[in-house]
């Protein structure tokens, strides 16, 4: 599995070794072509169309070697890689579904508020209570009013997690979905204010994602609070770029916890 990973990875520079090989036969060919056409000596000429025979079998042998690498990218790469795509999400459970993403509400501390009726302090009395304080209840994740979606109507780059408009402070599992034919890698990368406002590479992917699953894991903690575009982009073995999906997100700090009451 991992060799065929491999092979994938360098297919290109594989590519371009086989080329020039290739042409280098044919310049041999073409050679010996010549010096068949030039000479008259019997023994002259069957070297000759040795050499052509010889130069024949390379750019074949050449040609089925790259048939072969083209192979193993179309069939085999695809095949292991939507296996350790299952894997990936049999290991961390049932991804999310769509739906309207809410930030946990912290659960109310035991039997309410604390609250004790005590009598009016006097100028003698030195004891000093403590306010209940209300359990605070963070806002939903999902800001109203941001920016369109760039791109993701196109099922090769998509966004699951992080939505459009998604609020975030705490570390998320980035899912979605990264593929095209010939796929050789995707990106995430992130516009904002900590990166002078432009595009920044947080990770890169060279695995292909055809259904929901996790790419990457962000950790907003990295930087400073703002408006940021979150991008997916997914890139082809000639490096083209043939697909991607921007988000608006915005980075904030974590809520505030509730404050315990204690008693007097």
């Amino acid at each position: 599995m991992t060799l065929f990973l491999l092979i994938d990875q360098v297919a290109i520079p594989i590519y371009i070794i086989l080329s020039a090989m290739a042409l280098w036969a044919g310049w041999r060919f073409l050679d010996a072509r010549a010096r068949l056409r030039s000479t008259y000596y019997e023994l002259e000429r069957d070297l000759a169309r040795q050499r052509q025979w010889d130069a024949l079998t390379w750019v074949a042998v050449f040609f089925l070697f790259g048939m072969m690498i083209l192979g193993i990218q179309r069939s085999v790469v695809p095949f292991l890689q939507t296996e350790i795509a299952q894997q990936e999400i049999v290991s961390i459970g049932q991804i999310a579904q769509d739906g309207e993403y809410r930030t946990a509400t912290p659960a109310p501390i035991a039997g309410g508020l604390d609250i004790v009726p005590v009598p009016p302090l006097g100028e003698n009395n030195a004891i000093i209570l403590l306010t209940p304080t209300l359990t605070p209840t963070p806002v939903g994740t999902i800001v109203p009013g941001a920016p369109a979606p760039v791109g993701c109507n196109d099922p090769r780059a998509t966004l699951q997690i992080p939505a459009n408009g998604m609020r975030v402070f705490q570390p998320i599992t980035v899912t979605g979905t990264a593929f095209t034919e010939a796929f050789t890698a995707a990106k995430l990368e992130i516009n904002g204010p900590s990166t002078l406002d432009t595009y920044r590479v947080i990770d890169e992917r060279r695995q292909e994602a055809r259904e929901f699953a996790p790419l990457s894991q962000f950790t907003p903690a990295n930087y400073e609070p703002g408006a940021y575009q979150f991008r997916l982009t997914v890139f082809d073995i000639t490096d083209t770029l043939v697909a991607s999906c921007m988000v608006t997100i915005y980075i904030t700090e974590p809520p505030i916890t509730a404050t315990p009451t204690v008693s007097p």
